[in-house]
């Protein structure tokens, strides 16, 4: 058991390397990290849930697409257990021929599987994401 433990990587550190992967705009090194059938959901925002590989790299395409600068950070990351991320995130942007800025914080929500991620959900009330996370640690407990 504790080869096979050993073998899966820490949920923290996929959520930190995904988070920098991300700011190269890589969308091949960016969709790695998910699982074929992940779902993606940004709904708290607006902007729909996505679900499957093809379906999210299409949100990340239109989304990148729309900024000549982007910047995401994880300002905190805390593993709940059971593959559940929390992360704070913060984001800086420059939109498409603008010079002004985009920057706000939100709290997502990662749920890794044999690392990969199956679930993202981002939500702008960062207390609400904590909560929605301890739930599904405890779900998938």
């Amino acid at each position: 058991m504790a080869d096979e433990e050993s073998a899966t990587p820490d949920p923290v550190e996929l959520t930190r390397r995904a988070v920098e992967i991300g700011n190269r705009r890589d969308l091949d090194a960016t969709m790695a990290f998910y699982a074929p059938d992940a779902v993606f959901d940004i709904s708290d925002g607006g902007l729909g849930i996505y679900e499957g590989a093809s379906a999210i790299r299409g949100f990340f395409e239109d989304w990148l697409g729309s900024y000549d600068e982007f910047r995401i950070e994880a300002e905190e990351m805390i593993d709940l257990g059971n593959g559940v991320v929390v992360a704070v995130i913060s984001q800086s942007a420059r939109p498409v021929g603008s010079s002004g800025r985009v920057q706000f914080r939100y709290g997502a929500v990662w749920v890794w599987d044999a690392g990969l991620a199956v679930r993202t959900i981002n939500y702008f009330d960062i207390d609400e994401a904590r909560a929605a996370a301890e739930r599904l640690a405890r779900e998938r407990g």
